[in-house]
């Protein structure tokens, strides 16, 4: 897949972190120490834990190098390292172990989410937000343009499957199982863009990686026309003038048991 773009991501930088302020502030831990930013990306999310914990040893994983350059442009204190969250092991036992809005990216999540809590220090939090807007039209409408005549011969079928999140209930048994006490809540954003091209470009950088890396530059722009013509009728104008973009998000806050 074609590398990451921080410019293009930190675009919408101030409705990406909210998401990623509010799983923060479920999180009760006075005195951590040491902190892990899993999927850290430009360092927006990493900067809120140094806030929160500025004397904790807080360490940042991607697995873009080119986000990674930007965190550490960022937060020049902090530690980031380039390696997959699915091989990712902690030196010492994490006080919290964050994952904002990048364990959607991978799958097996039955073995990731107890290979996860077992980090955990006793009293240590795992908190994890994901989007899950798969049935969303933003999302069902770039599968539709992918399997289209123009691009189905183009575009394979993989690029459609990013895998359906859990249930609720089975990340609930899979974390108490894994001696974690376990708070789970769903929030629906609804973001206002200025026009559906403004979803479009909010989208190129996350949702639609996957189907334009399949790509040339000029197949790109075409897919991208061909998606915003699909995309228009789906998202009707407000009275501003502006559109709306539902974005569902699933929040997990599971803390490890003495």
């Amino acid at each position: 897949m074609q590398e990451w773009d921080p410019q293009l991501y930190l675009q919408f930088e101030t409705e990406r972190t909210r998401p990623a302020q509010e799983l923060l502030a479920r999180i009760t831990h006075d005195n951590a120490r040491w902190v892990t930013d899993l999927g850290c990306g430009p360092g927006n999310s990493t900067e809120l834990l140094v806030r929160t914990w500025p004397a904790a040893t807080v360490t940042g994983i991607d697995s873009s190098a080119a986000m990674l350059q930007q965190a550490r442009k960022r937060l020049p204190v902090c530690t980031f390292l380039q390696a997959d969250i699915r091989s990712w092991r902690a030196a010492l036992p994490q006080d919290v172990i964050y994952a904002n809005a990048s364990l959607q990216w991978l799958e097996q999540h039955t073995i990731l989410l107890p290979q996860l809590a077992e980090q955990l220090a006793p009293g240590g939090i795992l908190a994890v937000q994901m989007p899950d807007n798969l049935d969303e039209s933003s999302h069902r409408l770039m599968r539709e343009v992918a399997a289209s005549s123009r691009w189905q011969a183009l575009i394979s079928a993989e690029a459609s499957k990013r895998k359906r999140l859990l249930t609720s209930e089975h990340y609930y048994d899979l974390l108490t199982a894994s001696g974690c006490s376990v708070d789970i809540w769903r929030t629906t954003y609804y973001h206002p863009m200025r026009d559906t091209a403004a979803i479009v470009n909010w989208l190129r950088s996350i949702g639609l990686r996957p189907f334009l890396a399949e790509l040339h530059s000029a197949q790109q722009s075409d897919f991208l026309q061909d998606y915003l013509t699909a995309l228009t009728p789906a998202y009707p104008l407000r009275r501003d003038g502006g559109v709306m973009l539902a974005f569902p998000r699933l929040f997990i806050v599971a803390m490890k048991q003495a």
